[in-house]
């Protein structure tokens, strides 16, 4: 299994270099790209290229945290690893709306 770590360091070593020079707000762009084919993939009913899409999205999110210097998984970690940030259940037992 990999890590959310390995991951980041993964894209980092893929495309930092074009990921600093894309910048944060391209990254972004690129990311909301990902999302929608994550979407359109869903609607269609495509299971094979929803697993792709997913994958890339989880790497542009990498790549986007890369440019901004953020670790996800201590950033994750630090929001969801004691339960839910609302409630801190586990499951969460907020209302559902």
């Amino acid at each position: 299994m990999i890590t959310v770590s390995e991951v980041q360091r993964r894209m980092r070593e893929l495309y930092g270099h074009r990921d600093s020079r894309r910048g944060p707000e391209r990254t972004l762009l690129w990311l909301i790209s990902e999302v929608g084919e994550v979407a359109d993939a869903v609607v269609k009913n495509r299971s094979g290229g929803i697993e792709e899409e997913m994958a890339d999205v989880l790497a542009w999110l990498a790549s986007l945290a890369n440019v901004l210097d953020i670790d996800l998984e201590r950033a994750f970690s630090s929001k969801y690893g004691d339960g839910c940030p609302r409630c801190a259940s586990k499951p969460c037992n907020c209302p559902e709306g």
